[in-house]
């Protein structure tokens, strides 16, 4: 037998495809779990808030469990990384459960804050735990037809969480909008335990991080109270929002000195020397910043400017997400034959700034039809982005890095998003209520800019068309900033190597990275994956 055939054989079994496909399903199931809760959760705030009372606490409903998910993430990916996926990744989805139960069970507005923060805790797991164990499973090649697939089931949370909150809520109490996770938790609980094998991992003596994850999660900490309320709750130049700020830098230096000495690093700093990991960062934080900020305006503008009716809310933005998910499983079909990706960060990027720009041209005379158009070529854009973003920043790293890799992925797109809310966000509003404070107006929007239907019905006549244009304008100010930010996507992408995905490569011919370096999955850097 020669040398070759003898690697050959010394080589794991490659999963089953029929093996992966029931792995996959369940999780999906688990991501699925993550998406519908805050979608679910926001359409039932209104009756929460009813039968709960705390109206001035609500924000933090939702600030609780976002602050949970943006800390925890890093800290999930690395004790995945040391402990063995599969144990850590349950124990994330049983502690999500938990905080489901205890926040369904809350008596008043404190212990929803705190239950929602529990709740968050575990989502931070899931997340990255998905994205980890199928980084582990299947080799890049084949992985983008998956990860399409997650692109799906994030288009059909999209348009179902708010529907089927306003079902759950009208119909078994707002309670059952937390209850609802746990069958779909417990299918996902079953699945996992039943067809996910992983090789038993040794456990590790490597002391715990404790300091650089303390620091990590006080800088994050800060900087989403920063985008939460700066603008809102208190002014960008007040004393509270500047000493976050200082807060936030000091702990991110802090976390950076503390990683270079550390034995096993929290986020381990080496993963940024490769510049496909480090562009994908990059990207994915446009992304982010993009995505949440157009899920935050579009429905805003189709109900006020365009009369859309505000129940069916998730389905205002059908264009943009089904565009996304047939795009996304496209391009994941065409990487899995090709082994080529280097032309969808180009071309994503090339249409979320044209989409971007041609939504800031909307006025008060734009049809549904061109704003669908507009929201199809942003959708297309992100489809391209959103996976891809992950595939190649797993593909740049060791496997045993899999988990920092995934959740600091997940982590830039996440703090993206926070970005992209806060700064479109005070835009938006700014731009309104200048608008009408203009045209006799201010009054109307003297503590929001945003109106609800009954309050939109009361405005006289020339006050509801000056609210109008006045959304219309917030919009186009909104987008146009979008559009300027997303070029930095693009000059990014522009500078992505392709390096060939795992499973592309013959033995003998292991690429290299722009850094020197063997990246993950070539051939004698890693194994392939893992069996199930």
């Amino acid at each position: 037998m020669t040398d070759l055939k003898k690697a050959e054989a010394a080589r794991p079994a490659e999963p089953k495809a029929r093996s992966v496909r029931v792995v996959v399903l369940a999780l999906m199931i688990t991501m699925l779990l993550a998406m519908l809760d805050n979608l679910i959760v926001g359409t039932a705030m209104p009756t929460i808030v009813g039968d709960l009372g705390g109206m001035e606490h609500l924000s933090w409903v939702v600030t609780a469990y976002t602050l949970a998910t943006a800390a925890s993430t890093p800290i999930w990916g690395k004790l995945g990384d040391l402990y063995g996926r599969k144990g850590i990744f349950l124990t994330s989805i049983v502690i999500f459960l938990i905080g489901s139960v205890l926040s369904g069970m809350a008596q008043d507005m404190g212990q929803l804050i705190g239950f929602r923060a529990v709740q968050g805790l575990g989502a931070g797991g899931l997340m990255v735990g998905v994205m980890a164990i199928l980084g582990d499973l299947v080799p890049p090649r084949e992985r983008g037809k998956y990860q399409g697939m997650m692109a799906g089931v994030m288009a059909i949370a999209m348009i179902g969480g708010p529907l089927v909150g306003g079902v759950i809520t009208d119909h078994l109490g707002w309670r059952w909008s937390f209850y609802i996770n746990l069958p779909l938790g417990a299918v996902a609980l079953a699945m996992v335990t039943a067809v996910l094998h992983l090789p038993r991992k040794e456990r590790s003596t490597a002391r715990i991080d404790y300091l650089g994850a303390a620091l990590l999660t006080v800088g994050i900490t800060a900087i989403v109270l920063v985008t939460t309320w700066g603008g809102t709750e208190y002014a960008w130049g007040s004393a509270v929002i500047m000493e976050l700020i200082a807060l936030g830098v000091a702990s991110l230096v802090g976390f950076l000195f503390v990683e270079t000495k550390a034995a096993e690093p929290i986020m381990p700093l080496h993963i940024f020397r490769s510049r496909n990991f480090s562009l994908m960062s990059v990207i994915g934080f446009m992304a982010g910043f993009v995505m949440f900020g157009a899920v935050l305006f579009l429905p805003l503008y189709q109900q006020t400017v365009q009369g859309a009716n505000a129940t069916n809310s998730g389905l205002l933005l059908l264009p943009m997400l089904l565009s996304m998910m047939v795009v996304s499983l496209v391009a994941g079909r065409i990487t899995t034959s090709t082994g080529k990706y280097k032309v969808f960060p180009i071309v994503g990027s090339v249409l979320m700034v044209t989409g971007l720009f041609l939504l800031s041209t909307m006025d008060t005379g734009t049809t549904r039809f061109t704003s669908g158009v507009y929201m199809a070529v942003l959708g297309a854009g992100m489809g391209f982005l959103m996976q891809i973003t992950m595939l190649v920043a797993q593909n740049s790293v060791e496997l045993k890095d899999m988990g920092v890799a995934s959740s600091a992925t997940t982590l830039f797109r996440t703090l993206g998003s926070s970005f992209g809310v806060a700064i479109m966000g005070a835009l938006f509003t700014g731009r309104v209520q200048d608008e009408m404070a203009a045209r006799g107006g201010g009054g109307a929007t003297e503590r929001s800019a945003q109106l609800d239907d009954a309050s939109l019905a009361k405005l006289p006549e020339a006050m509801r068309d000056a609210y109008e244009y006045a959304v219309a304008s917030g919009t186009h100010l909104a987008f146009l900033v979008g559009g300027s930010v997303a070029v930095v996507a693009l000059l990014a992408a522009l500078f992505v190597k392709e390096v060939p995905l795992r499973g592309t490569a013959k033995p003998e011919t292991a690429p290299v990275d722009s850094d020197g370096s063997t990246p993950a999955g070539a051939p004698g850097a890693a194994k392939e994956s893992q069996a199930v």
